[in-house]
C-alpha cells in the first residue's frame, strides 16, 4: 500500500513538472556571427556544423536554427545567425558550462575556439537573450523547412520608451497581432521580449514564407486586413508612436539547421 502510494505521488509529481514546463515561456538566445572573408564563413560554418548542433543536439537541445542573410552574396561583412530555444535561463546559463565538458565537442571545436592569432574565424560574436510572448510561448517549426526557397524575415520592434515598449507588446499578446499573424499564415516561429541585448527596448519575432512573393501577398493582406485596421487605430495601442525602429532582416536557412 505504501508503495503504491509513493508511486503515484512520483507519477503526480512527473506530470505537474511536465505541466509546468509545457505552460513556461521559452528562453531564445540569438547569437550573430560577424565575418569578412569566404574562409572565416567556411570555418564558422564547419564549427556550427560539426561541433556545436551535434554537442547542442546530446545536450537534449535538437531545435537549433542557423541561417544566413540573403544579403550575404553581396555585402562585405557577412552574417550568420544561430536561434537556440532553451526551457529556461537557468538551462541556458548551465548548457553553457556543460558544453564545455563534452570531450567530442572540446576535440571537434579546438582549432574554433583557440584559432591561431592569423586565422580567426570570426570578428566578433553578438547575444541576445529573449523571452517568449504569453500567446506564443513556445517556437513553433515552420512547415516550410523544406522549400528551398522560403524565406525567414526576422524582425525588430524597437520603442522610444519602456512603457512604450509594453504597449506594442500587449499589442501583439492582448490586441489580437499574433492571432490575426495566425490567422494569415505566417507561419510565426517565435515571437519574444528582449531581455538582454544592444538594442533595447525591443521585440523579435520571426516569420516564414514559401518565396519572395509569398511575403509579398502575406504583408499586403495583413495592412489590409480587418483587425490590423482596428488594432492599429485603437488609441490604447499609441501605433503611431510606440515603435520609433523597425529592422527587418530576410535570411535563408542553411542545409545544416534543425529549423
Amino acid at each position: 500500500m505504501k508503495k503504491s502510494i509513493l508511486r503515484l505521488a512520483g507519477i503526480f509529481l512527473i506530470h505537474a513538472w511536465c505541466l509546468t514546463a509545457f505552460a513556461q515561456k521559452d528562453i531564445y538566445e540569438i547569437r550573430v556571427y560577424t565575418m569578412k572573408s569566404a574562409d572565416q564563413v567556411t570555418a564558422t560554418d564547419n564549427y556550427l556544423k560539426d561541433a556545436y548542433i551535434p554537442a547542442m543536439h546530446r545536450l537534449g537541445l535538437k531545435q537549433v536554427g542557423v541561417f544566413k542573410p540573403v544579403s550575404n552574396d553581396t555585402a562585405l561583412v557577412k552574417l550568420i545567425y544561430v536561434l537556440v530555444p532553451y526551457i529556461s535561463l537557468d538551462v541556458w546559463r548551465r548548457t553553457k558550462s556543460n558544453i564545455e565538458t563534452d570531450p567530442a565537442y572540446m576535440k571537434l571545436a579546438k582549432d574554433f575556439l583557440d584559432a591561431d592569432t592569423s586565422h580567426y574565424p570570426f570578428i566578433r560574436v553578438e547575444s541576445t537573450i529573449m523571452e517568449a510572448f504569453p500567446d506564443q510561448p513556445k517556437l513553433i517549426p515552420t512547415e516550410l523547412k523544406s522549400n528551398p526557397d522560403a524565406l525567414y524575415e526576422l524582425r525588430s520592434y524597437e520603442s522610444p520608451s519602456e512603457e512604450l515598449h509594453k504597449v506594442k507588446v500587449n499589442m501583439f499578446n492582448a490586441g489580437g497581432e499574433i492571432t490575426l499573424f495566425k490567422r494569415l499564415d505566417f507561419q510565426a516561429v517565435f515571437y519574444s521580449d528582449v531581455l538582454s541585448g544592444n538594442k533595447m527596448p525591443n521585440l523579435i519575432y520571426m516569420v516564414v514564407f514559401a518565396n519572395e512573393a509569398a511575403r509579398t501577398e502575406h504583408w499586403k493582406a495583413f495592412g489590409n486586413s480587418p483587425e490590423w485596421k482596428t488594432i492599429s487605430t485603437d488609441p490604447k495601442y499609441r501605433n503611431n508612436i510606440s515603435v520609433n525602429h523597425i529592422e527587418s532582416i530576410l535570411m535563408k536557412r542553411t542545409v545544416y539547421s534543425d529549423l
